[in-house]
């Protein structure tokens, strides 16, 4: 006997602050949250009705709430309605435009919002995973760049999407198998909205015992775009330097660095096959993500992918 999914329904209001903010920093088990007043008589709302597959959020903020999320489980899709908010506050800092869909980014970030509508859409990795696997989209977990922006037939489709499985979501007496359906209808929206990016990962690194090797790759992949080092892909997994390398010559026989950097040139090579010939330039591809030396830089993509980085422009005509 198949046992049903357990539902998720809730629905707080109120207006104590310390007790809003209390409900929400356990909700999404926040760190560090603090919350304060505007020129708004302060009041909150905050609902969640789905399954672990997928969940609608919204919450309704007459206030300033500041924090950090930690990277989570789960792939999740928010838009503001009203007031403001920034995720990743900092350096790469997204700042939301109402009325559009913003993926969280993967790693923990910072975040501020003031009197805010917001409208969530959080999708379990394991759906979204086993469903690019069947689109033979990816092999080990999909990672999505949140600073990509969708195109407008991407968002319209999303909105779409969300209309229909909130109608249903919301009905407590749909049946479990359409509940589920939503959720992969949810994950199928999310591979649409965003390009993909697979961490293709060998085999030997499922092994268990190369679980803090596995993880310090899947860091290195979602952590590319930052100014990080070996030494932080380290002190990630709990290993010292020479540790690191040691597992990532037996294991993947190549060593940090050099993962760090074909997986940089990886992302390089993914911008250059969409860019536009007449106005992307290869030089400045190659600074934003860490390459400062052209000649070396280029040497380097050679050696990897057989050809210049401007041959891989030019390859858009």
């Amino acid at each position: 006997m198949t046992t049903r999914p357990a539902l998720i329904r809730v629905d707080e209001r109120g207006t104590d602050l310390t007790a809003a903010r209390a409900t929400l920093s356990e909700a999404y088990a926040g760190i560090a949250w603090e919350a304060d007043e505007t020129d708004l008589d302060f009041s909150y709302r905050y609902s969640a009705a789905g399954d672990a597959g997928m969940t609608l959020r919204a919450v309704q903020f007459d206030g300033r709430l500041v924090g950090e999320m930690p990277a989570g489980p789960d792939f999740v899709v928010q838009w503001i309605n009203r007031g403001t908010g920034v995720l990743d506050a900092g350096r790469d800092a997204v700042h939301l435009e109402h009325g559009r869909p913003q993926l969280w980014p993967s790693t923990a970030f910072e975040f501020a919002f003031a009197d805010y509508d917001q409208r969530l859409v959080q999708v379990s990795r394991t759906a979204v995973d086993e469903l690019a696997a069947d689109r033979d989209l990816a092999v080990g977990q999909v990672l999505f760049d949140h600073r990509a922006v969708p195109s407008d037939a991407a968002m319209r489709q999303w909105r779409q999407t969300v209309h229909l499985i909130s109608a249903t979501t919301l009905d407590r007496n749909a049946s479990p198998l359409l509940q589920a359906e939503m959720s992969r209808l949810a994950a199928v929206a999310l591979l649409d909205l965003y390009p993909v990016r697979a961490v293709d990962l060998p085999p030997v690194l499922f092994a268990p015992g190369n679980a803090r090797v596995r993880e310090a790759v899947e860091y290195v992949h979602a952590h590319a775009h930052l100014p990080i080092t070996s030494t932080d892909v380290a002190a990630h997994v709990g290993l010292s330097l020479r540790g690191l390398q040691s597992a990532f010559a037996r294991s993947v026989g190549e060593s940090p660095n050099t993962c760090l950097r074909r997986v940089r040139l990886e992302r390089i090579r993914d911008e250059l096959l969409v860019g536009d010939p007449t106005t992307a330039s290869v030089a400045e591809v190659a600074r934003r993500w860490g390459f400062a030396h052209a000649g070396r830089f280029s040497g380097a993509y050679a050696r990897q992918f057989g050809e210049y980085p401007s041959d891989t422009l030019r390859r858009r005509h």
